[in-house]
């Protein structure tokens, strides 16, 4: 009897092996659906966007954006990394997946062990901005008057561990100055306030705002990276204002919930790694302020565990944990 409950168990296995297999040859096909934890109209969503619709072209399919935002970030990627394992179900993460495992850890949930890695798609430059009304012209003017002014200028972002919490401290400690923040939910909600002088300043990714910038909606002041922003000629960077601003402080990534098919994420690694080649895809990096990487999924995988130790380095100052 145990032979033989033995030799079922072993042909149970190797049908759902086979099966496996199969579906994996054949995928995707149905739609795909890639998780993004944030807002629609922020630079994630945008990007998401853009590399949804390219993999739909490429595989016939239809790939499709689900927002799902909260707590974070965290709320999003938790949902995508305990859904099915057959790869129709994708999640663009970014640096907060990094920033959370230290500041904002959920009980049952590591990026690293819940997710596979697909592949870092790309980094994106960040702007200093201020309000069309500002009385700011200047970094060096902003930075006086917070020095003489401690706490007294705020700023937004998209939440504790997003993009614009972690460029806006990492700046704040470089200059030497307290600022407060003011997190918010919604991206739309975030520049309607600066627009409006309710928020003081905002460093945000270089593509989600340079339309505002462009439309004078908004004030630039300086841009990260080693050379000026073709879109914004007029702008200096950091580094010509004698700051020592990190080049690229936002990042994404394609995850798939851990232990799906490495065919699956072989295909989606190689499909996306295509598409970021594409002479179009190519001037919307320019145009948009992206760098596309790509690349193995080892990359990413030694990426992220990079970016958490980075981060729980950086969490230990004073003035990152106390927002």
């Amino acid at each position: 009897m145990r032979g033989t409950f033995v030799s079922l168990l072993v042909t149970a296995l190797a049908l759902l092996t086979l099966r496996a297999d199969a579906s994996a040859q054949n995928y995707p096909d149905r739609s795909v659906r890639i998780v993004i934890a944030f807002a629609a109209g922020g630079t994630i969503d945008t990007l998401g966007r853009i590399v949804a619709q390219k993999l739909s072209e490429a595989w016939g399919q239809s790939v499709f954006v689900e927002n799902r935002p909260g707590a974070s970030g965290n709320i999003g990627a938790q949902a995508a990394a305990q859904s099915a394992t057959d790869g129709y179900t994708l999640h663009l993460g970014g640096q907060v997946l990094a920033v959370n495992a230290t500041l904002a850890p959920v009980k049952g949930f590591d990026p690293v062990r819940d997710f596979a890695p697909i592949v870092w798609i790309a980094t994106a430059r960040d702007v200093l901005m201020v309000p069309p009304a500002s009385p700011f012209r200047s970094v060096r003017e902003l930075i006086d008057y917070a020095k003489a002014h401690p706490g007294a200028l705020n700023y937004a972002s998209l939440g504790l561990g997003s993009s614009g919490h972690l460029a806006t401290t990492l700046f704040g400690d470089l200059a030497g100055i307290k600022l407060q923040h003011v997190p918010y939910s919604s991206y739309s909600q975030a520049v309607t306030d600066v627009m409006s002088g309710r928020i003081a300043l905002w460093i945000s990714t270089l593509g989600g705002a340079i339309g505002n910038i462009q439309a004078g909606k908004m004030r630039a002041l300086a841009v990260s990276g080693s050379e000026r922003a073709a879109q914004l000629p007029d702008v200096p960077t950091f580094a010509e204002l004698g700051i020592g601003f990190v080049d690229e402080t936002s990042w994404y990534a394609l995850f798939a919930p851990s232990g799906t098919s490495p065919r699956i994420i072989g295909k989606i690694n190689a499909d996306t790694n295509h598409i970021l080649a594409l002479p179009d895809m190519r001037e919307r990096e320019l145009a948009l302020g992206y760098r596309y990487i790509g690349g193995p999924q080892e990359r990413l995988g030694a990426m992220l565990k990079s970016e958490i130790a980075k981060w729980a380095e950086v969490a230990k100052s004073a003035s990152f944990v106390a927002q």
